[in-house]
């Protein structure tokens, strides 16, 4: 075409089933040689709608149209053996007429239902609103129309973006334009910016009248119908669809129906990509506002992490922080809440502020647990009040997922003080995958021991672990999606697996033994990872 068409465009073209012969009759699917010998005389488009121009009128005039329109004149072009040229009206430029009109009932009588549930296969899995645009295109042309053009507004402009003032169209884009001939496709493009529809009635969805750019699409081409169509979806404006044909006889009734289905098709298709466009950019920022901006920098200890989510279009269940806690200390925290989405960011934003809070407090390290511990049931238990509240005034939850929900994690959490040769941890984990110590020798241990989940037992006490980090030791915390990654029955740390694969990093540098165990992990399924993965390591310079 003539503009740079995304690869997705391209795959996509390849998808489309809408072929050249769904728009011919069943004559037309005679192979090339078999309408030659039909009548040599007539051109091979000419010879295909032959036989069923005859069965719809056997009029005399009818049956002597033929001759009256003559294959045009193509000098020194291609003899028969070369492919037939396309015919006139697929191109949108000439064929406007009885023979255009004739293929128009034949298409309709026999594809316009499959072509209206096939489109709606293809719109409804699209969660991108060019995507969408794009799409529409391809169906329209040159199917239906030789040209169209997609706008696409912002709906928070409301209906104010529309008016008689040729300023007045904010707020709107022209997301896509598809015409049957490349050699007008630039031309059209800034004809249509240069005047996009303006509807009086913009939550009108049915037709309306749209200036012909007679101006850019050359001689061939100087009288056509364009028809402006609303794009409306759940009370929303959303963009206007405009489709032209050349020639005189404009757009069959039946046709202006079938856009004007397909429209609701497409005004769904583009309400829904908004949708998920909004719940990402919620899920974004909720996510971005459940972890730190920066990890802190400590005297003496370099660190590394790595934090995917397994679901990049809503919060992740695992958290991390590193962060100063006062007079020469140091915090930090690796956790992993039940669950994932919304559930797991309530969980997150509460956990997250109060372990800063109490390690700036001075808390210690068992004492941070405890109270947390202590938090998250007094948490359950207001929202299993509430939800017991609201159970009564409305009845049941409507699904299985809409009542209260049990909320606790795991942690592993400590605290760094770096002195004169190395730096002192003190560190616990409450359910959590236990820390791996590495020496410098390539010796691995482990240097907590397991304690009860958080936020599940009401009397819980939680003891921590001191030890010191000397020069050339690492220390590596993970969650849950590090140690289970699976692959068939087999989980990466399977016979201490995780151990082998950090004695393997004697002598790497932080950043570097982050790499490979993040590497280690995706390698060892053949797919990619199905939980949330989060790591961090800390060594002692």
């Amino acid at each position: 075409m003539g503009e740079s068409e995304p690869e997705y465009e391209e795959a996509f073209r390849r998808d489309v089933t809408f072929r050249h012969d769904e728009a011919l009759s069943h004559d037309e699917a005679l192979s090339h040689d078999e309408a030659l010998s039909h009548d040599e005389a007539l051109s091979h488009d000419e010879a295909l709608s032959h036989d069923e121009a005859l069965r719809h009128d056997p009029a005399p005039d009818r049956r002597e149209a033929p001759d009256r329109r003559e294959a045009p004149d193509r000098g020194n072009g291609p003899d028969r053996s070369d492919p037939p040229d396309p015919p006139d009206w697929w191109d949108g430029t000439a064929g406007t007429g009885r023979g255009r009109g004739v293929r128009d009932r034949e298409w309709l009588g026999r594809g316009a239902l499959s072509f209206l549930a096939e489109a709606s296969d293809l719109l409804a899995g699209q969660l991108d609103e060019d995507l969408v645009a794009s799409l529409t295109g391809q169906l329209i042309v040159p199917r239906l129309a030789d040209w169209c053009g997609v706008w696409l507004e912002d709906e928070s402009l409301g209906r104010a973006a529309w008016s008689d003032d040729p300023g007045a169209a904010v707020g709107t884009r022209l997301a896509r334009v598809w015409h049957a001939g490349e050699s007008h496709f630039e031309e059209l493009r800034r004809a249509l910016e240069k005047d996009p529809p303006r509807p009086h009635d913009p939550w009108r969805s049915g037709p309306v009248a749209h200036p012909w750019p007679a101006e850019v699409l050359g001689p061939d081409a100087a009288r056509g119908t364009a028809l402006a169509y609303r794009l409306v979806a759940g009370g929303r404006p959303l963009g206007t669809l405009v489709i032209g044909r050349a020639g005189p006889a404009g757009f069959p009734d039946e046709i202006t129906g079938l856009v004007e289905d397909l429209s609701r098709r497409v005004a769904l298709a583009i309400g829904a990509a908004r949708q998920y466009a909004r719940q990402a950019t919620i899920s974004a920022v909720l996510q971005r506002g459940l972890l730190p901006g920066a990890v802190a920098e400590i005297p003496g200890v370099r660190s590394a992490l790595v934090y995917e989510p397994c679901d990049k279009g809503g919060p992740s269940g695992d958290f991390y922080d590193l962060f100063p806690a006062g007079e020469g200390r140091w915090c930090f925290a690796v956790g992993d809440v039940q669950g994932k989405g919304p559930e797991a960011a309530v969980v997150i934003g509460l956990a997250r502020p109060w372990l800063r809070l109490l390690a700036r407090e001075e808390y210690e390290v068992p004492d941070v647990l405890d109270r947390l511990n202590q938090l998250l049931l007094d948490d359950a238990t207001e929202a299993a009040d509430a939800a017991a509240r609201a159970l009564v005034a409305v009845g049941p939850p409507v699904a299985p997922g809409d009542g209260p929900q049990t909320r606790f994690l795991s942690m592993l959490y400590g605290e760094l003080v770096p002195f004169d040769g190395g730096v002192r941890c003190t560190l616990a984990s409450a359910g959590h995958p236990l820390p791996l110590l590495l020496g410098p020798d390539g010796t691995v241990r482990a240097v907590a021991r397991p304690q009860t989940l958080l936020g599940v037992v009401e009397d819980a006490t939680y003891t921590s672990e001191t030890f010191e980090l000397r020069s050339g030791d690492t220390l590596l915390c993970v969650t849950d999606g590090v140690t289970e990654r699976r692959s068939g029955s087999r989980q990466f740390d399977d016979g201490d697996g995780l151990a082998v694969a950090l004695a393997g990093c004697a002598g790497l540098d932080a950043g570097l033994v982050a790499e490979r165990i993040r590497r280690l992990v995706h390698e060892f399924g053949p797919r990619p990872p199905e939980d949330d993965l989060a790591l961090l390591v800390l060594q002692a310079e």
